[in-house]
């Protein structure tokens, strides 16, 4: 079983910044890839980025590529999303998972946290 808790999240200005943090329980996360997945009221949830079980394999939605950037720190079990030049219409309800492939689907991925909610104002 795996536990996925984010934060991070909250209300930002258009143009500002945020850091999404997701630590992660059990031992098997340096194995694992993770994902980060965004859903916007009355929209359906969307993949955001993806992490491999190494830091330098990375892809991200055409949306908030060149804005986001996902990193992961194995010795905290924890992965982050970096979020810069934040627009309104990146408002959602952030959500990490953990995957045993390498996916951009919901379906791949097995466990979820609860979500954090990033507003940004115009």
């Amino acid at each position: 079983q795996v536990q996925l808790v984010e934060s991070g999240g909250g209300l930002v200005q258009a143009g500002g910044s945020l850091r999404l943090s997701c630590a992660t329980s059990g031992r098997t996360f340096s194995s694992r890839a993770m994902g980060w997945f965004r859903q916007a009221p009355g929209k359906e949830r969307e993949f955001v980025a993806r992490i491999g079980w190494t830091p330098d394999t990375t892809s991200y939605a055409h949306s908030v590529e060149g804005r986001f950037t996902i990193s992961r720190d194995n010795a905290k079990n924890t992965v982050y999303l970096q979020m810069n030049s934040l627009k309104p219409e990146d408002t959602a309800v952030y959500y990490c998972a953990a995957s045993r492939r390498w996916g951009a689907s919901l379906t791949d991925y097995d466990y979820w946290g609860q979500g954090t909610q990033v507003t940004v104002s115009s």
